[in-house]
């Protein structure tokens, strides 16, 4: 598979390019930083304490430079926005975490020669192969095919895992990783860390996919929903199943707010998709626009909340915290815009329509209008006039308020579309007034009460279906995983001639892949050359059976000679059940800030582990590797037993 072309000159590549740039250089100050303050607090002479202070205020005030920079980058919404001429509110989109190079080519050329008794040359092809891969994933194209890139590579992390990751020692290599909204790098030598920034550019890819969508159409509402669902569990996932993030971007609070935004963004298109399918203009159809409205308020409202809290404030991009700020206005008003129209654009209603409009109209408000009873409100046009005059007037309220926040952001000044959206439905909202306000109206307006949110399609957060791509294991020559695993130990492969006795070769066997020596008898052929109960059988005559069935070896056995055969096995080292089922969960350490599995952190509790930290083993996975169990191989044979 292959990523986009890191030349391409795309905005958004330039953007990414610009990103990766800004990522390096704060690196860089940040390196000089910490050793001016080292020297800072080992001088002991004034004047070199002078100078250094110096420069750590200009490394200092270089990486606020920086930092608003990449602020700047963030909030370069329009750039993923589409090319359609018609006029949509601007979503939030995530850039992508950048990644350092990895050479992972001497670290597994090591580990096969150490662990598994390989040469660590003849498995160059497939390193590589992964090598590749992983350059290819950080650069996935804005499409399916991107987002299936990251999920090959994620799917792959699961067999990089069970092979090369023991739970007692480091395979040495970190993996390094940039905050995606303030480009300060972090990295461990955890694999988890590497799943869970995969998993936020997998998010990150669906926020990019749903902001481009052409939302003037059906089809590209239900695709830019779809999107944001599937960033929103994306995210959900993420912080359901790590904990202790080394950088920001993927701690608790921040993926929260990810969430509840992708959530508000999800709920925008839902009422954007009932406007389009709006056919019919009566009364009942503008009271739901309405309701549909005021629900958009009041998620867009939480995530403003959200996204002002103390972990999160001065993380966040401003001119996010503003727009969303600006977008939970502009629906208020909205809302109250579309009440006003059902009361005074739609007939009076008829004594037939009235039990269903008094019905809707008892659950539309938060709480009731002032005033005469439902039944005289809703046939009495000068009532109806009355009440929409003042959801107007609270309409236009909201409305400058929204103009007057955007109007504090310098990057959302400069955002047309956004601008044009706010003016037009502003003008709207005035014209309208201006139309039902009667010179001879001596009354005073009254204030009308806010609108019951309420939406058709509450938004759904999926998450990621990691079994929609199909992945087969690279380093699969290895040996079936149930044995050949990094978790496992074995002692040196034996080699064993057999000849043949009266009672054939004196033992029994069990199982596939590979295929296990299940029972050995006394005195027979078997016993005196040296096999025991437990070997694994993994070359019959130098035919390689790691992989082989039951059916394949008997036959392999069957078919030699007087000379008799030759066949290689392998002992596991520590077969007591118990224990290598406790094995499963022990940790690999490598210091107390590593990112960590929430759920492997409770079993961990559970057993009193020792260990640091752990690795995340996801469940959806395992089961995969469950066909033979971890523990004494009897148990792990669904084959009936042979004697041979």
């Amino acid at each position: 598979q292959q990523g986009c072309d890191p030349f391409a000159q795309t905005q958004r590549s330039k953007l990414q390019h610009r990103r990766a740039r800004i990522n390096q250089q704060i690196n860089k100050e940040m390196r000089m930083r910490a050793g001016a303050e080292n020297l800072f607090r080992a001088t002991s002479n004034h004047k070199v304490k002078e100078t250094v202070a110096l420069e750590l205020s200009y490394v200092n005030s270089n990486l606020q430079l920086l930092k608003e920079e990449l602020e700047e980058l963030n909030s370069s919404v329009d750039v993923y926005q589409n090319d359609s001429e018609s006029i949509s509110v601007p979503m939030i989109p995530l850039g992508l975490k950048e990644t350092k190079e990895l050479d992972l080519l001497v670290p597994l050329k090591d580990l096969i020669s150490e662990h598994y008794g390989e040469e660590g040359i003849l498995f160059e092809k497939e390193i590589k192969e992964f090598m590749e891969l992983r350059q290819a994933m950080r650069t996935p194209s804005r499409n399916e095919a991107g987002l299936e890139l990251l999920m090959e590579y994620y799917n792959q992390l699961y067999f990089l895992d069970s092979r090369f990751f023991p739970p007692t020692k480091s395979l040495g290599v970190f993996f390094h990783w940039y905050d995606s909204l303030t480009g300060v790098p972090s990295h461990q030598r955890a694999l988890a860390f590497e799943k869970g920034s995969v998993l936020f550019n997998i998010g990150a890819l669906h926020t990019q996919i749903g902001a481009r969508q052409d939302r003037a159409s059906l089809p590209g509402l239900n695709q830019a929903i779809d999107a944001f669902q599937k960033a929103a569990g994306a995210f959900n996932y993420l912080k359901e199943n790590f904990s202790n993030a080394p950088s920001l971007d993927m701690s608790a609070a921040s993926l929260n707010m990810l969430v509840r935004l992708m959530v508000a963004q999800v709920q925008e298109c839902v009422f954007e998709k009932v406007t389009l399918l709006r056919t019919q203009h009566d009364f009942l159809a503008r009271l739901q626009l309405a309701q549909e409205a005021a629900r958009v308020e009041e998620v867009y409202s939480l995530v403003h909340q959200t996204m002002t809290q103390a972990h999160v404030k001065d993380y966040v991009p401003f001119s996010w915290t503003t727009m969303v700020h600006v977008k939970s206005e502009h629906f208020k008003a909205l809302s109250h815009y579309f009440a006003a129209i059902a009361l005074c654009d739609c007939p009076v209603a008829s004594d037939a329509e009235l039990p269903e409009q008094e019905k809707a109209f008892i659950q539309f408000h938060i709480t009731m209008p002032e005033g005469p009873s439902l039944s005289v409100l809703l046939q009495d046009p000068e009532e109806r006039r009355k009440l929409g005059k003042a959801h107007l007037k609270k309409a236009i309220m909201k409305h400058e308020e929204a103009m007057r926040i955007h109007g504090l952001c310098k990057i959302l000044r400069k955002m047309d579309i956004l601008q044009e959206v706010l003016s037009f439905t502003h003008k709207r909202s005035l014209s309208k007034y201006s139309e039902i306000d009667h010179e001879e109206d001596f009354f005073e307006t009254g204030d009308a009460p806010d609108i019951h949110p309420k939406t058709h399609q509450k938004p759904e957060i999926k998450s990621p279906n990691f079994s929609q791509v199909k992945v087969t294991d690279l380093f699969h020559r290895l040996g079936p995983l149930s044995v050949f695993s990094a978790k496992n130990k074995w002692y040196p492969a034996r080699r064993v001639h057999l000849m043949r006795g009266e009672n054939g070769f004196g033992f029994t066997l069990r199982g596939d892949s590979p295929v296990l020596i299940a029972g050995v008898i006394p005195g027979g052929c078997a016993a005196e050359a040296g096999l025991k109960e437990g070997d694994y059988i993994i070359s019959v005559n130098g035919k390689d059976c790691k992989w082989s069935k039951h059916a394949e070896v008997v036959q392999l056995l069957k078919s030699t000679g007087e000379e008799g055969v030759e066949i290689s096995v392998i002992t596991l080292q520590g077969l007591e059940g118990p224990k290598a089922a406790d094995k499963k969960a022990t940790a690999m350490s490598s210091g107390s800030g590593m990112l960590k599995s929430n759920k492997e952190n409770n079993r961990k509790s559970l057993m009193n582990s020792k260990s640091a930290s752990t690795l995340l083993v996801w469940s959806k996975k395992s089961k995969r590797s469950k066909k033979s169990t971890y523990g004494f191989p009897f148990t792990a044979v669904g084959d009936n037993e042979a004697m041979y």
